[in-house]
């Protein structure tokens, strides 16, 4: 049943859109319609930026108190509301149901709880010979949020923009703008003020440029790939914007001599394959001991065969499809970029159940002897594709870790977790998930060079949203 939405949030109410277009979005996994959306032109825009910069004076003015409670309510109701929001990513997105709670929507709503006590430290100064310094909301901030992980992120934004005291205006994919649209309900209904969050839902190229060149945004944060960010930071430039990016990643994985094998090879394929391998900080470059290649192949191709792609709705299903039909063939043009480039191909590219054809779907594939001049190691693929890539020396191993433009994230699976984080150190990465580590929103979460700017989650990711400013006595 394909669901119908007809307004956009701004101001505290559920407003009629000023043009009559829609967006559809598509099940990936079979190819209906699962939704339609409104998407928002300038007008729109302009209401909604012009209701933010008007809410920001007494908003930013609140309590630390009020507004923890404020995210409290919003996460009761994303708790009494969670299975539409499972349905919603699954529909849109096509997450397993086995996932989709824990990984997509469970994890995302302590998440934002953990925002409300963060908030206090808006409170906090430091007191020096001859100056204070405190920190302040830093105004209006435009949200844009990625398909993949569309809930996460999204709370991974708004949690420390409303506990710093912003007013924000949140921008989903167009490919999944159904859970915003839900969580704008519970916003309203948990009694946020008016104009203190606003939603358009919108196809990022029409509004994009407009939107984060606005004359009312202080600060843009998003999410997506490389070349998305440039274009958002080139439209903020001259209006000297806050820019917060977290971009693409060709994360490395480097597996040390005398690590458990078969454990490190294991961790590093499940955390390739979750998500459909849809995930900016996977580990997608696996390097082993030269010496342990064949083992490792092996090792691997064992493991990937436990994540065979299937109907999302499933309960038995690891691996659902990708997130469009575009998606799908941009991963197959890369798997047969990969074979055409000399990769060996350990598993994948095979035919996949009939009853699997209407959806975008890829089987788990694992390129093996993959060196770091191939195009496969050097640009994000974004779908369940890792490459097994040997070195000789554990100083080689470092230096092809390195060798990318990437740094958003890196792994290291050593005999300890002190060799680990020896390794860890020399690795030019925002992140580095030690001896089979898990993702950790309580870590600040950014990448070096083309992975982006700034960071999210945590404490750290509160301060993206602030000012520093200094009282001088």
């Amino acid at each position: 049943m394909t669901t119908a939405y007809q307004h956009l949030y701004i101001n505290g109410q559920w407003t009629a859109p000023n043009s009559d277009r829609q967006i559809r979005v598509v099940n990936p996994a079979n190819g209906e319609l699962f939704a339609t959306v409104p998407s928002a032109d300038h007008h729109d825009i302009d209401a909604a930026l012009h209701a933010a910069k008007e809410a920001f004076a007494s908003w930013s003015a609140t309590t630390a108190a009020y507004r923890a409670g404020l995210i409290h309510a919003i996460a009761d109701g994303m708790e009494a509301r969670k299975d539409e929001l499972i349905d919603a990513v699954i529909g849109s997105m096509g997450c397993p149901i086995a996932l989709a709670d824990e990984l997509q929507v469970q994890g995302s709503i302590d998440a934002f709880r953990s925002f409300a006590e963060l908030a206090g430290h808006m409170d906090d100064s430091e007191t020096f010979d001859n100056y204070i310094t405190v920190k302040e909301p830093v105004g209006v901030c435009v949200l844009i949020n990625p398909w993949n992980y569309p809930l996460s992120q999204l709370v991974g934004k708004l949690g420390p923009a409303l506990a710093a005291g912003c007013t924000v205006i949140l921008k989903p994919a167009e490919q999944t703008p159904v859970q915003d649209l839900i969580l704008a309900d519970i916003i309203h209904n948990a009694g946020v003020p008016a104009g203190v969050v606003n939603v358009l839902t919108a196809v990022g190229a029409d509004i994009g440029e407009y939107l984060c060149s606005h004359k009312d945004v202080d600060m843009v944060s998003f999410t997506g790939s490389t070349v998305a960010g440039i274009k958002v930071a080139q439209a903020a430039a001259p209006g000297v914007k806050r820019v917060c990016q977290e971009l693409g990643g060709k994360s490395p994985y480097i597996i040390a001599p005398g690590a458990d094998l078969a454990a490190a090879v294991r961790y590093g394929v499940e955390d390739v394959m979750i998500n459909a391998g849809q995930t900016c900080c996977a580990l997608t470059r696996m390097l082993v001991p030269a010496g342990q290649l064949e083992a490792a192949e092996r090792i691997a191709a064992e493991v990937a065969a436990e994540w065979q792609p299937g109907n999302p709705r499933h309960p038995d299903t690891m691996m659902g499809p990708l997130s469009s039909h575009a998606q799908q063939s941009r991963v197959q043009q890369y798997i047969e970029l990969g074979i055409n480039e000399g990769a060996r191909l350990v598993c994948g590219n095979e035919p996949l159940d009939a009853a699997l054809s209407d959806g975008a779907y890829v089987a788990p594939t694992i390129f093996s002897a993959v060196t770091n001049t191939m195009t496969i190691a050097r640009e994000e693929i974004f779908g369940p594709v890792l490459c097994i890539m040997p070195y000789d020396t554990l100083e080689e191993a470092i230096t092809i870790a390195n060798d990318t433009p990437y740094g958003l994230s890196s792994g290291v699976f050593a005999k300890d977790a002190d060799e680990a984080k020896q390794i860890a150190r020399r690795i030019r990465a925002g992140q580095c998930y030690i001896q089979g580590a898990l993702f950790n929103t309580d870590a600040p979460f950014g990448g070096y060079k083309q992975s982006g700017n700034g960071r999210e989650w945590g404490l750290t990711g509160l301060h993206e949203y602030t000012e520093t400013k200094a009282l001088i006595i």
